[in-house]
């Protein structure tokens, strides 16, 4: 069955949409980060390393800044010594808070039925 164009253009805005997202979200590590954050409300640097198995301190800090960069996270620096920096989700970025939990749920069930074969 053919698509009306109307269906169509709506259809292509949908798809351009999910490209939009998946361009801030994308790559091995954002997600992660987000979720981390996410789940404490406020994370030190060290804390988001220590959450996320794998990432190079300097890896983290790319991606902090491109998150920064998107309006999603909050850097502030607290007057400690030694200097502390701590993130946290701006308005925009808790929008993510009911995907994340959505993946969290899923990645439950997945396992479940991964494991369970």
């Amino acid at each position: 069955m053919e698509c009306k164009p109307l269906e169509k253009e709506q259809h292509k805005k949908k798809m351009m949409a999910v490209q939009d997202s998946m361009d801030v979200l994308s790559g091995k590590w954002k997600i992660s980060i987000i979720s981390s954050i996410c789940y404490y409300n406020k994370r030190r640097f060290s804390d988001i390393l220590n959450d996320v198995v794998g990432i190079s301190n300097k890896m983290l800090s790319k991606e902090l800044k491109e998150l920064e960069i998107n309006k999603l996270i909050t850097r502030t620096v607290l007057d400690t010594q030694p200097v502390t920096v701590q993130y946290e989700l701006t308005e925009h970025g808790l929008t993510l808070k009911t995907i994340i939990n959505n993946l969290t749920d899923w990645g439950i069930e997945h396992r479940k039925k991964i494991i369970e074969k």
